[in-house]
């Protein structure tokens, strides 16, 4: 790997964004938000609580914030790595493409504090574990209890990358992938693991 994880996250950290005038806020190619994250985990936990009691509702639930997730992740990491920011950050780094490009787009998220995440297995289009020391859905409510993972976020995100890496050409290449989260921070596991696997 070629990415110097920590100099690409110091770089991608001092980027600064600001809103224009009509109140968005373009950076990286794609157009970005800052809400603060327990709007985002109250969202999924009113969703997850009112399909407790109901086993198929609870995992239409899941099944579609993981999916949202990997739809937004699919087409902002498309518009992130192909971005000026990336390429003239990340761009330098690059020495095999795309597994440098992959390892880059997950600097980006622990650069924006999505998630502190890292590759730490690559089979080259076939299989990739990241794990996460810190992320956002893991940061749920003291009167939300689980015995699942929460992290649909990230596991959608981790499917997008692989799907943008080694699926078929943009925007083709969606659901090529899929992500098991097999550690969780909200279960008490020290970091959060997923494991990513061709479809």
């Amino acid at each position: 790997m070629a990415i110097d994880r920590a100099a690409a996250i110091e770089q991608l950290a001092r980027v600064k964004v600001k809103g224009n005038a009509d109140g968005l806020i373009p950076a990286f190619g794609v157009l970005i938000q800052f809400m603060p994250t327990n709007f985002w985990n109250t969202f999924s936990e009113k969703m997850l609580k009112a399909a407790t009691h109901d086993d198929e509702k609870l995992q239409q639930v899941e099944i579609g914030l993981e999916r949202a997730a990997a739809e937004c992740g699919y087409h902002t990491g498309w518009g992130i790595i192909n971005s000026e920011e990336f390429n003239a950050i990340i761009g330098p780094m690059v020495e095999n493409a795309p597994e440098d490009v992959l390892h880059g787009a997950f600097a980006v998220l622990s650069a924006w504090g999505w998630a502190d995440s890292e590759i730490v297995e690559l089979i080259p289009g076939n299989r990739m574990t990241v794990r996460a020391y810190g992320y956002y859905e893991s940061e749920i409510s003291d009167t939300f209890k689980t015995t699942r993972p929460l992290a649909f976020m990230l596991k959608g995100i981790c499917r997008a990358f692989m799907d943008i890496a080694y699926g078929e050409p943009y925007p083709k290449g969606l659901n090529t992938f899929t992500c098991t989260q097999v550690k969780a921070i909200e279960l008490g596991d020290p970091h959060g693991e997923f494991l990513v696997q061709k479809a």
